[in-house]
């Protein structure tokens, strides 16, 4: 093996994690006195914080590679999936905010123990964290294969579990020690980087790309489409005012990963604006790697580019990191990649821990006695630890799937949040908008919700119908059992 690293490329590399172990170190001595203070912060964390905190969330080291493929092969339409999101994280944060706030939950699965009791919470809960153990640890094993790429310029098993731990040991050292507002203060330090990672890429690109007129040759090539009025592509008008805007409800309102530093926030208003600012800033920063991938398409227009890396597609903007990029650059682009990849991750340990632990462990165990609260942060941390472990395994156990298994692994790992979340949108919008429904139909309804989509997967019954309308029948599947349970 020899790496594709520099000494200039090494050099960034041990810079970047020396920050993170001094911000890591600093951030960690946050002193928590209770569960709740470590999976919500002891204090209000500031409005903006919150917000590139949940920009840096949404984005991970598949966004940061992929959103460029997009545009390179494609044009600029991808951007309308974030309007969607603004209209998705305004209704969030005019509708079920207050909800939470008024209820004081820790978790966002707390608002169904008040309609439906202590079991619909527990199955939402349970619900969440099986997808979220497949999702994240395929993201996981994304963003570890695309480091072993770079780093060690193959993909052998060895250097990818390598990578993993690199990743899920970052994350580590802010979730354990400092909770939920170590995570948020260390996303902002994450924001910052892979941003300017890609500012990096976009002026290198731009300034090596000599006597091309950009803006004419790109309007002619049909890549500086932004709006899609087609029927029967990803991201017409239809689809994110309908499939994609129920995703983002979902995602941004409904996910226990999205919704816990929202819940950080000082009050309800200042929650809320954080949410809105959050997609008003993530527009730019989509508009920036979208860029990228159209100086690509420009970069490679007159060569042949095969996108594949030890039989392994990639994308083309990874292409271009491992053939074109400048040492450096390439350092600065590889810990770009690790920071989108770190701020999933570390997000993802403290929300499946508040779940496990509040939303399951913490009922149980005081059922059978009265308990200390010292007790529920040693169980805190124990419980993100367990986490850990459990992505960094479903991240390996994924190299192994993608490479002998006809059923690719990731795709149905990626898309299996998507499911879930059909069968708690059906449920949310029963509690929220009727009154009906109980505790028997919230489990039916979630699974009628998850199993309506999984059907409709290519991969199962053949059947191909674009993801938007199956996130539209998923939802109105579950939402209609719930309608057929007496009122609550």
């Amino acid at each position: 093996m020899q790496s594709a690293f520099s000494a200039l490329d090494w050099f960034v590399f041990g810079s970047y994690f020396l920050l993170l172990a001094l911000s890591s170190f600093v951030l960690g001595k946050t002193k928590i006195s209770s569960s709740r203070e470590f999976f919500l912060s002891p204090t209000a964390v500031p409005m903006y914080a919150v917000a590139l905190s949940v920009l840096a969330t949404s984005q991970s080291a598949a966004t940061f590679l992929g959103v460029p493929e997009l545009s390179y092969g494609g044009d600029f339409t991808f951007i309308g999936f974030y309007f969607s999101a603004l209209l998705a994280v305004i209704f969030i944060a005019y509708v079920l905010i207050p909800k939470y706030y008024e209820t004081r939950a820790l978790t966002v699965y707390e608002l169904l123990e008040s309609r439906y009791g202590k079991s619909a919470k527990q199955q939402a809960g349970v619900m969440f964290l099986i997808g979220r153990v497949l999702a994240s640890g395929a993201r996981l094993y994304i963003g570890a294969l695309a480091i072993s790429m770079i780093l060690f310029n193959d993909i052998l098993f060895t250097h990818v579990a390598i990578s993993i731990i690199i990743l899920m040991v970052g994350a580590l050292s802010y979730t354990y020690f400092g909770g939920v507002r170590s995570v948020i203060l260390s996303d902002v330090i994450q924001a910052v980087v892979y941003i300017s990672a890609g500012i990096a890429v976009a002026v290198y690109l731009y300034l090596s790309l000599e006597n091309i007129e950009i803006f004419k040759t790109l309007s002619e090539a049909g890549k500086l489409k932004f709006i899609d009025t087609s029927l029967d592509s990803n991201f017409n008008i239809i689809g994110l005012l309908s499939g994609w805007l129920l995703l983002n409800i979902a995602a941004f309102g409904l996910d226990q990963d999205m919704t816990q530093r929202v819940l950080a926030c000082k009050n309800k208003d200042e929650a809320a604006k954080a949410l809105i600012i959050s997609i008003l800033l993530t527009i730019p920063v989509v508009l920036l790697f979208l860029s990228i991938g159209a100086l690509l398409y420009l970069f490679y227009m007159q060569s042949s580019v095969t996108q594949s890396f030890d039989g392994e597609k990639i994308t083309i903007f990874m292409y271009y990191i491992l053939n074109e990029m400048p040492d450096g650059l390439r350092g600065l682009v590889t810990v770009g990649a690790i920071a989108a990849a770190l701020s999933s991750a570390n997000s993802v340990l403290g929300a499946m821990a508040s779940v496990g632990v509040e939303d399951l462990y913490r009922p149980w165990k005081l059922a059978r006695g009265e308990v200390d609260e010292e007790h529920f942060i040693k169980a805190s941390r124990v419980a993100v630890l367990i986490f850990a472990l459990l992505l960094s395994l479903m991240a390996m156990l994924s190299y192994f799937w993608q490479r002998y298994s006809d059923l690719s692994l990731i795709g149905f790992a990626l898309g299996v949040m998507s499911f879930a979340y059909t069968g708690l949108l059906g449920v949310y919008f029963s509690a929220i908008f009727t009154s009906r429904g109980n505790r028997t139909t919230v489990l039916i309804a979630l699974i009628g919700g998850f199993l309506s989509v999984l059907v409709l997967q290519p991969y199962m019954f053949g059947i191909t119908i674009g993801f938007a309308s199956q996130m539209v029948i998923g939802t109105l599947v579950s939402f209609l059992i719930m309608q057929l349970g007496s009122k609550s």
